[in-house]
């Protein structure tokens, strides 16, 4: 009975790999709509004051690099965390990353109507979630989830910044769980990161990954 209900639970949407991509993309469109609402209307983007005052400097100076790097930075740092610890910061890669990094990277060169056009704007963001949600999950079925162990968590939405320095720990142990020199990898990091006072979570990912392509995991066929 037991296995039937987990069966069962493993087909339904909530709980199925393909569902994730489908709820990022809509998530994603809400937020690039609201970029294109506030580039048009100067009102509706999804984001803390501070980082949508870097998207309007671009706006009226015609310089996008700072809202385009920071943005294109969080976004690809989040892709790292979910694909790895198994959780999307919805704040660093979607509010900001798609939100204002891809906006601002578009505008950059040139290319608006994406974020004139309403509807296309909802598309543009829908097809960015897609992608992004369909990374992680290729990313986990291709490493942790080969393995006979999920180290803890299939992907979840909704970690924020603030609870962004309670994940360092969870990679390290998630990494040694991995192998020993992958863990080994994760622990430089992370002490590399800390005595440069960064996150340490950045330098866990990093340490992870370099260690996990110089000693790759042999996982049983």
């Amino acid at each position: 009975m037991e296995e039937t209900l987990e069966l069962e639970g493993k087909k339904n949407f909530w709980f199925a790999d393909w569902s994730f991509p489908i709820l990022v993309g809509l998530l994603s469109a809400g937020v690039f709509a609201g970029t294109h609402m506030y580039i048009e209307y100067g009102v509706g983007a999804f984001n803390e004051v501070a980082i949508v005052a870097m998207l309007k400097a671009g706006m009226d100076g015609g310089s996008y690099g700072a809202a385009a790097a920071f943005g294109a930075s969080f976004l690809f740092a989040r892709i790292l965390e979910g694909s790895l610890v198994g959780i999307l910061d919805i704040g660093g890669a979607i509010l900001t990353g798609v939100g204002i990094g891809v906006p601002a990277i578009l505008l950059s060169m040139g290319i608006k109507a994406p974020l004139e056009n309403f509807g296309l704007s909802l598309l543009t963001g829908a097809v960015l979630g897609m992608i992004i949600g369909g990374i992680i999950i290729m990313i986990r079925k291709f490493t942790i989830n080969q393995s006979n162990s999920t180290f803890g968590a299939d992907v979840m939405m909704g970690a924020g910044n603030a609870s962004g320095r309670f994940l360092g720990p969870l990679i390290i142990i998630s990494a040694c769980g991995a192998s020993a020199p992958i863990g080994i990898g994760s622990i430089i990091g992370a002490v590399i990161f800390y005595v440069w006072k960064k996150p340490i979570a950045g330098g866990a990912i990093l340490g992870a990954m370099i260690f996990g392509a110089i000693f790759p995991v042999d996982l049983p066929s």
